[in-house]
């Protein structure tokens, strides 16, 4: 079996390392407060707040705010959630107080709760009602953690929305929220602005890339036997090509780790690996160029080569930040040291098609 795994959450044997993070957001979450985490797409928000939440044994609800078409949606969603974590039968009582009932089903197949409200009702009492819910199913002794996904977004679903969501939660009792967020100045707009609604409303961690030093023991103990006296070699080559990027490293060490399996063992595997994988997106990543402005494809190639655009005077300055501030928040191009091609595979392509 594949030791390498991406895509989707990492846990358990799959999981690298990450223990000071752990150990933070594990103290941060034993008490009422709430946690703000940032980093860009990728790097293991999701998996991190994942292994946490369960080692910590306390009911947990999540939501992708990505997903969330307006108020009453994210009360329905809630709900939903609520649904999934405690038996219906259980818990139906407390909803004896809603001004406005949803609609409930289940799936015959399945046993799946479905809920949806009726369009044309007032969605701040929907809010109120479902976030009231949160409060009757969590107890002092076992806190509920509250998971929101990609919380930037939390300006855009519907206007004022940010504003009636911090007004419930800044009252409630026994709930730990947890925010993520992967567009860094949204984020801070959000919890650094005064005018802002949820300004200082928790404490805020940032992700960055795994060390060094731990990737290479993840990824040299899980290689074949095969392998063993080039493991060091392609280790480094895996983490020189991806920089430590746990998305990308596990998704370029599973692909060697294939080629190392079912093949023969050659000095330049990971090359080979890279651009066969590079082959399987390259529709893709021309799909992406094509839909691209001339001054993007730029800002990109610059950044491909090792160049800092803002340097470059072939064009203003403003011109080139206005481009950069748009693919940062696009997630094509991230700031963690210096501006980066935030998919490695995507930036080896151009640089494969335009040198």
């Amino acid at each position: 079996m594949n030791p390498f795994k991406f895509g989707t959450i990492v846990e358990n044997e799959f999981f690298t390392d990450r223990k000071e993070e752990s150990e933070i957001l594990k103290q941060k979450l034993d008490s009422e407060n709430h946690v703000i985490l940032i980093s860009p797409r990728r790097l293991g928000k999701s998996s991190l707040v994942q292994k946490v939440v369960s080692e910590l044994n306390q009911p947990y609800i999540k939501i992708d705010l990505q997903y969330v078409m307006n108020v009453s949606d994210f009360a329905a969603q809630l709900l939903k959630s609520i649904f999934k974590l405690y038996p219906y039968e259980k818990i139906k009582y407390t909803m004896g107080h809603f001004r406005v009932v949803p609609t409930i089903s289940t799936n015959a197949v399945t046993g799946a709760m479905d809920v949806s409200f009726q369009s044309g009702n007032n969605s701040a009492i929907m809010l109120e009602d479902a976030m009231e819910m949160l409060e009757k199913v969590a107890t002092s002794k076992s806190r509920l953690i509250v998971i929101l996904d990609e919380f930037q977004e939390v300006t855009k679903i519907q206007e004022g929305f940010d504003r009636q969501l911090r007004s419930i939660m800044q009252q409630q009792k026994g709930i730990n929220y947890i925010m993520l967020g992967s567009q860094e100045s949204l984020m801070e707009d959000i919890f650094e602005k005064k005018k802002s609604p949820f300004y200082h409303f928790g404490q805020m961690m940032r992700l960055s890339r795994i060390p060094r030093t731990d990737f290479s023991e993840y990824i040299m103990t899980r290689l074949p036997k095969i392998a063993d006296n080039k493991a060091v070699s392609i280790t480094n080559n895996i983490l020189d090509f991806t920089k430590c990027h746990p998305y990308y490293t596990q998704q370029l060490a599973a692909h060697v780790w294939e080629l190392v399996n079912y093949q023969e063992v050659t000095d330049n595997v990971v090359s080979l690996a890279i651009e066969q994988l590079i082959k399987m997106h390259d529709l893709d990543f021309e799909r992406l160029w094509i839909s691209m402005n001339r001054t993007d494809r730029e800002i990109l190639l610059q950044i491909a080569t090792g160049e800092n655009p803002l340097q470059n005077r072939q064009k203003p300055t403003s011109t080139s930040f206005s481009a950069i501030k748009r693919l940062m928040r696009d997630g094509y191009i991230i700031n963690i040291d210096k501006y980066e091609i935030e998919d490695p595979f995507f930036m080896q392509w151009i640089i494969n098609k335009n040198l």
